[in-house]
């Protein structure tokens, strides 16, 4: 056995020590960091070749480990733009130099641009909706903007397309459809038969532009019960209710060019199922628009009437709050409570997140141990979900790490003592001369 061998065993031992006493302390000063994970040491013993009565010994080497797929404590505070994940996946964030990175650490908040920046001053990166509902690059980056909430002055969008769904009782009597009575008509004379419903869409200046709808059962198939394949038609008749006469105790006739704006019919079969496409465009000339609605919900059961319609468009409103949703929609919400979406947040993931490589910031790369970068929206392909006003906690056990500082306290000690022991043994052989 050599003694400088022990020696240099022990000052193997004492670094190790120092390596772990390093990892202990990073994590005690990130017990409070956001989205902060864990770092621990790992060792391994280093063994030398010994031979017959002889034994050389070696040493022990560490190597950091890190717990990046380690969930922390989400708590909720009162900053709508605080996110959280819950889950797998990390946000996707870039520093000044432009390169896209991933973080756990959601604390984002407005800077003098509007952009969502966290504390370590990575900017949050989403999908604009500017060209329509965004789709995801699974494979890169391409196509992310940084997030920007900043939504000054009025905004206004013209209604294109609408969704108008409910039921037809299917007890209503089929109404005479001579051009007297008919709605289509638009003569004073429509019969009691017909049931009228209204709905709100908006022009390009964001004026709201109100339509009233009329449905008329023209046929059926009869004796009852009705065989199978077409059981009863209605037609459906639309006018703008601003030009909707007045003084008298009808809404006919109305004084739109032309008569109605919009005019089709629905087929149902015996099931009071819907078998016609339910597209029926509403062409307005006083807006010059095009409102494609599609009333193909509608049913004809033996209920009373009801309808709901939903159509696209927006009022000119000033936006009073941005919120995010746990898809990762960005919406801007109004003063009248409508709700636009700007941005969707995306998420990325690793096949080894407690490999990637972790850089100043709080932010990791990818590299060859960790797996290439896959994206994708929150709550798809085993991505987690985002919460709004919510973030997630560093995952440190300050317990744990305060029993660690003590155990690598304790061993560097002990350590030291085989290296002083060797010492005075060197000391014993250079006495030997004298």
């Amino acid at each position: 056995m050599s003694i400088f061998g022990s020696m240099k065993t022990a000052v193997s031992g004492m670094n190790a020590q120092a390596n772990r006493l390093s990892t202990v302390a990073d994590n005690i000063a990130n017990v409070n960091t956001t989205g902060y994970k864990a770092v621990s040491t790992s060792f391994s013993s280093l063994v030398l070749p010994s031979s017959g009565g002889n034994y050389n010994s070696g040493g022990v080497q560490t190597s950091v480990r890190q717990a990046v797929s380690d969930q922390g404590d989400i708590s909720y505070t009162t900053s709508t733009t605080d996110l959280a994940i819950s889950g797998d996946g990390f946000f996707i964030v870039q520093g000044p130099d432009g390169t896209p990175v991933l973080t756990r650490a959601g604390d984002f908040q407005k800077d003098d641009e509007g952009n969502l920046v966290n504390a370590a001053g990575f900017q949050l990166m989403g999908y604009s909706y500017d060209s329509g509902a965004p789709a995801v690059v699974v494979n890169g980056f391409d196509g992310l903007v940084p997030v920007n909430v900043n939504q000054e002055g009025l905004t206004a969008i013209a209604s294109t397309s609408g969704v108008f769904k409910g039921n037809l009782d299917s007890n209503a009597k089929v109404a005479p459809v001579a051009p007297a009575t008919a709605p289509s008509a638009n003569l004073a004379t429509t019969t009691t038969d017909t049931k009228k419903f209204s709905m709100v869409a908006y022009d390009r200046l964001g004026n709201k532009v109100m339509y009233d709808f009329y449905f008329t059962k023209t046929a059926v198939v009869t004796p009852p019960p009705a065989p199978p394949g077409v059981a009863s038609t209605w037609e459906v008749s639309i006018y703008r209710n601003a030009d909707a006469a007045v003084g008298g105790t009808t809404s006919f006739p109305y004084t739109t060019a032309g008569g109605d704006v919009g005019l089709g019919s629905l087929t149902f079969d015996a099931n009071g199922k819907m078998i016609s496409s339910g597209a029926i465009p509403i062409v307005d000339p006083v807006t010059g628009l095009t409102i494609n609605m599609d009333l193909s919900g509608f049913t004809q059961l033996g209920a009373d009437f009801a309808g709901t319609g939903t159509p696209n468009g927006q009022a000119a409103s000033p936006v009073k709050d941005v919120t995010i949703d746990g898809d990762g929609i960005v919406y801007a919400k109004y003063e009248d409570g409508s709700t636009k979406p700007l941005y969707r947040v995306p998420l990325a993931n690793v096949a080894s997140p407690d490999k990637l490589t972790l850089m100043s910031g709080n932010v990791y790369s990818a590299n060859g141990q960790s797996g290439v970068t896959v994206t994708g929206f929150p709550q798809t392909n085993g991505l987690g979900t985002i919460k709004a006003g919510a973030l997630e906690g560093s995952n440190v056990d300050l317990a744990g790490e305060l029993t660690e500082m003590i155990e690598s306290q304790r061993s560097y000690t002990a350590n030291s003592k085989v290296f002083q022991t060797g010492s005075d043994i060197m000391d014993v052989l250079v006495n030997l001369k004298r």
